[in-house]
């Protein structure tokens, strides 16, 4: 659904404490952006479990539950994750990836809170998520009976929602900064191709294999790890950022003329670099 409206990341929190409390929210975004990761945290602000349910991963069995005889009738039972007493998040993640069957057995669970004879508690709340056609993602198209069932939003990467989130989630220093100075490397459209790319998601596995790697890391142990979550060419500046962290205030005296580009063969990567932070700080800069 390439039609719904988009909000930043930083704003989802409060869309959903005020629309997915009175019906069904879907969420929609490029891979990695942290959706997941919201949702969650909007569940523990609110004071409630969160149950994720990963769409692309279900059968019809698995939220209908099987049958028992009782009393001579046959009875399905949901799962006990699903049919709770007390309130919760119901989670469905990558919804729009499920099989047709499986779209169908939301469809009393999303429109009329029932599975079989199980009735969500009324205080629960039920929001979905899932990516685009268009973000070369594995998807199905949505039956028109589950969208109109819905109130759909569409989210964008925040880079000062994350850079906040990045603080609390103690993220590495370099990779904080590097963001911090170079906003748009936050995210990118996922490619055509089979390769890497970058997304927040990418940044904090980045961050998480620094920190293991720790003071054990050199230039090149840096570069292969970027080179393995990132865009090639956001990798390669990272890469090449922290290389030459002595020269990365080297952009603002470029600005006031007072120092030269770099022209010795050897310094390619780093005039690279300074070309796109040039690029970069011309865009902040101008009107």
């Amino acid at each position: 659904m390439e039609t719904a409206p988009t909000i930043p990341m930083g704003e989802l929190p409060d869309y959903l404490l005020h629309s997915a409390v009175v019906a069904p929210v879907f969420i929609w975004g490029s891979p990695g952006i942290g959706k997941s990761a919201v949702v969650e945290q909007f569940a523990e602000s609110v004071g409630m479990p969160c149950v994720s349910l990963l769409g692309s991963q279900l059968a019809p069995e698995d939220l209908i539950g099987v049958p028992r005889i009782v009393d001579g009738f046959s009875v399905f039972c949901p799962p006990r994750n699903i049919a709770r007493t007390e309130p919760y998040v119901l989670f469905l993640d990558e919804l729009n990836a499920c099989s047709p069957d499986v779209q169908k057995a939301f469809y009393s669970l999303i429109h009329d809170r029932k599975l079989g004879e199980y009735v969500l508690h009324k205080d629960s709340v039920i929001i979905g998520a899932g990516n685009r056609a268009s973000d070369n993602a594995i998807v199905r198209q949505m039956s028109s009976a589950l969208i109109n069932r819905m109130i759909h939003i569409g989210v964008r990467a925040d880079v000062d929602a994350w850079l906040k989130w990045a603080i609390d989630e103690e993220i590495d220093p370099l990779v904080y900064e590097y963001v911090k100075i170079h906003p748009k490397h936050l995210n990118m459209k996922p490619p055509k191709e089979e390769r890497a790319f970058t997304t927040p998601r990418s940044w904090h596995l980045l961050s998480n294999a620094l920190k293991s790697w720790g003071d054990d890391a050199d230039n090149a142990t840096i570069k292969n790890l970027a080179e393995g979550v990132l865009s090639p060419n956001h990798a390669q500046s990272f890469a090449v950022w922290v290389k030459n962290q002595d020269e990365r205030y080297l952009i603002n005296y470029l600005f006031k003329g007072e120092r030269s580009w770099p022209d010795k063969p050897e310094e390619r990567d780093l005039l690279h670099y300074l070309t796109l932070a040039f690029r970069d700080q011309l865009l902040k800069e101008l009107p």
